[in-house]
């Protein structure tokens, strides 16, 4: 069944969102997709109607199986688009987001599951995001904290940016940080939160506690 690219779009934003919070509310959606609550309220209806998902009373909606296929599909496309024009074509990963999101809808199974092969089937995509298989499935994702939760001392792995804006990644691109970067807290300033970090043993800088909760590590053994 051929989606629509409105369609996909509420899809992959009811799945983000049930991920978080379970059953979706057409109020929590419209937020999300900066539209009227309205018209929220008659996608959903169609949605429905073809069976893509399901509502609750009381409670709101949620993704029918073959609704969640459908806008992981969406997630799986995106995630390797953006691996492909970070790692071959040389964007930086505050730039690909907007990109991804126009080629997500213009791909055909086969050639995503081409693009996988020729990736080299990578778990994750340049922000830390997992990439589910052509099955759908997620990879079992590592253990991981937010960088203000690390003791200071002990070295960890940058695995993820969340949320993410192109702010954010611009700035962390600045500072040399991403995706596998080796941190080590050297010291927490009491005065704001803000953290001086040691970057893959090299150098230092410091960053502030809006910052620091925004990059996930994974602490080593």
């Amino acid at each position: 069944m051929k989606i629509s690219i409105s369609k996909e779009n509420h899809l992959k934003a009811i799945f983000h969102l049930e991920s978080d919070h379970g059953t979706v509310t057409t109020n929590e959606l419209a937020a999300a997709l900066h539209t009227r609550p309205a018209s929220i309220t008659d996608m959903l209806k169609k949605l429905q109607k073809e069976g893509l998902v399901l509502y609750e009373r009381y409670k709101g909606f949620s993704l029918s199986q073959d609704g969640k296929m459908a806008a992981v599909q969406i997630i799986r496309n995106h995630r390797l688009w953006e691996c492909f024009l970070v790692d071959h074509l040389d964007f930086d990963w505050s730039q690909v987001h907007e990109m991804a999101e126009e080629l997500e809808h213009l791909t055909s199974r086969k050639l995503i599951d081409r693009l996988d092969f020729f990736l080299g089937f990578p778990r994750t995509d340049p922000h830390g995001d997992p990439i589910p298989d052509s099955d759908g499935k997620f990879t079992r994702q590592i253990a991981q904290i937010p960088l203000p939760n690390l003791l200071t001392g002990k070295e960890a792995t940058v695995t993820a940016i969340r949320p993410q804006t192109d702010q954010i990644l611009e700035l962390l691109q600045h500072k040399k940080i991403k995706i596998g970067t080796r941190i080590t807290i050297r010291k927490k300033f009491d005065f704001d939160d803000s953290l001086e970090i040691e970057v893959d043993g090299g150098a230092s800088t410091t960053v502030s506690a809006l910052v620091a909760k925004n990059i996930y590590v994974s602490v080593q053994k």
